[in-house]
């Protein structure tokens, strides 16, 4: 029997080479196991949990909006979605893959929809325009982070789509009347500003003047039909690789209407039915669309959003100050004036008298007055040896009134003395303001409403709700500004005109 072989020095060393590499190599990994994660095993929050989280939000937000943001805020929420339906789109694979796993260039588009909708959420919890510009702001650089993924691949993205604004519906079956018809002003609880009388008094003019008389739309009943056909609503789509050669057209589904689009070099074009957005008769409210676009075995939806024009656009009412004059008189008495006259000689005083501040004489309204006309002959008292008078004379100044008072014996031996004055009406103009209201009036979208600026008017103040839910007052200055109404005064500046107007957008 042959004896085993010893091993040779070189094949202990590589043996034990060996064993220290596997040792070190369990060392490492049991300190990665250790150190290595920063949440335990099966708690990190994947792509699909954040994705649904954003559009979680987004639909939160929505349901949030008021009447003023489904309008000022209308972009940013668009914006937000097709970022969101964006990044869907791209990482439906890796709905299971850990978010925080990203690189930081594609974190970069998940920060941006993060702080868009922190920068809605504040407009809402607090209204006001410094808000609504900061939305706007963070809107424009979530686009530029929407353009900027749009040439990263070749997955289907929608940059923009129209309109914003569905119009409202024509088929709402009103009547327009004139006041003074019967029935034709609406119920006082039917179209509410819910705003506080303006002070001053407040009743709505008892004759409205022919010219420019204001009409107050009646509507009929939501099952009343009108004989107008709604025009369907134009949709086109902005985007890349939005159309799949060889493949079914991308689809559109409004409600319960769906469609195919028609084709145009990076565009859709939809035309959808009026009657597919559901709307209220006073509000705005939103409405989506889900646009569906297939290439090969895959699909995108994306949720078109846009806010609906309700039938009635709302209602207004105008409080007019008004400057009126009124006459108002007093009596004046002069003080007395004495002529006196040595014998045989006559004499005359001659007074001018300025009326007080602010008022004027009436020179149809006064007259002078004898006091007393005294004559003596030798010494004697005699009244009848006074032949003096008191007469008005003309006047250096046309506001003043001038007499003179003459003592004039009868007799060349006569000694006379006269005493008279004057008595006159002043009168000055007393300005007296009173407050024309029109009462609540309706706006219509086909008829503009016309209120007369009443004469000696000093002040207006304007009161308008659009879509029940928009308050605004103005003073005397046309406004502006505002979403879908234009107010202007007509070319001669006597009539307030409104027009409500589904195309003037904000």
């Amino acid at each position: 029997m042959t004896a085993a072989r010893e091993p040779t020095g070189n094949g202990k060393r590589l043996r034990t080479i060996g064993v220290v590499a596997i040792g070190m190599l369990c060392v490492a990994a049991a300190l990665f196991l250790l150190f290595g994660r920063t949440t335990p095993p099966g708690t990190e929050a994947t792509i699909g949990e954040k994705l649904a989280a954003l559009r979680a939000e987004r639909a939160s937000l929505q349901a949030r909006a008021d009447g003023e943001a489904r309008i000022g805020l209308l972009q940013a929420f668009r914006v937000a979605g097709l970022l969101t339906d964006t990044l869907a789109a791209r990482y439906e694979s890796d709905a299971e893959r850990a978010f925080d796993r990203l690189p930081p260039a594609r974190l970069q588009a998940f920060a941006e929809v993060d702080r868009l909708n922190a920068a809605i959420k504040d407009a809402l919890d607090r209204p006001g325009e410094g808000a609504r510009r900061a939305a706007r702001k963070a809107a424009e650089q979530a686009t530029t982070q929407l353009e900027r993924i749009a040439g990263l691949d070749d997955a289907p993205l929608v940059l923009a789509y129209t309109p914003r604004f569905v119009p409202p519906r024509r088929a709402t079956g009103e009547l327009t009347l004139t006041p003074g018809a019967s029935g034709s002003v609406p119920p006082e609880g039917a179209l509410r500003l819910d705003m506080p009388p303006a002070a001053g008094g407040l009743a709505a003019p008892s004759v409205v003047p022919p010219t420019g008389m204001p009409t107050v739309p009646r509507y009929a009943p939501d099952f009343a039909t009108s004989g107008d056909d709604d025009p369907a609503v134009q949709i086109e789509v902005a985007g890349v690789f939005l159309n799949s050669s060889g493949g079914p057209p991308p689809v559109l589904a409004v409600g319960t209407w769906r469609g195919d689009a028609t084709l145009a070099p990076e565009r859709l074009r939809f035309s959808v039915p009026r009657s597919a957005f559901a709307n209220e008769a006073a509000r705005t409210t939103f409405a989506s669309g889900s646009l569906i676009v297939r290439r090969g075995s895959r699909s995108a939806t994306f949720q078109l959003l846009f806010t609906v024009l309700p039938d009635r656009p709302g209602s207004f009412a105008l409080d007019q100050r008004v400057r009126t004059t009124e006459l108002e008189s007093n009596t004046l008495v002069s003080p007395e004036i004495l002529s006196r006259a040595p014998p045989g000689e006559t004499r005359t005083v001659r007074r001018c008298f300025d009326p007080p501040a602010g008022w004027r004489f009436d020179k149809e309204r006064r007259r002078v007055v004898i006091v007393e006309r005294l004559g003596w002959l030798d010494d004697i008292a005699d009244s009848t040896m006074n032949a003096g008078s008191v007469e008005f004379v003309p006047e250096e100044d046309p506001n003043q009134i001038c007499i003179a008072v003459l003592a004039r014996p009868a007799t060349k031996a006569a000694r006379t003395a006269t005493i008279g004055r004057f008595e006159a009406t002043l009168v000055r103009d007393r300005p007296v303001d009173n407050v024309l209201k029109s009462g609540v009036r309706a706006l219509d979208w086909r008829e503009p409403a016309r209120m007369p600026i009443e004469s000696g008017m000093v002040e207006w103040k304007l009161y308008v709700r659009l879509f029940d839910e928009i308050v605004r007052e103005f003073d005397q200055a046309t406004p502006s500004g505002l979403p879908f109404l234009r107010v202007d005064l007509d070319p001669g500046g006597r009539i307030l005109v409104l027009q409500a107007d589904p195309t003037a957008e904000p």
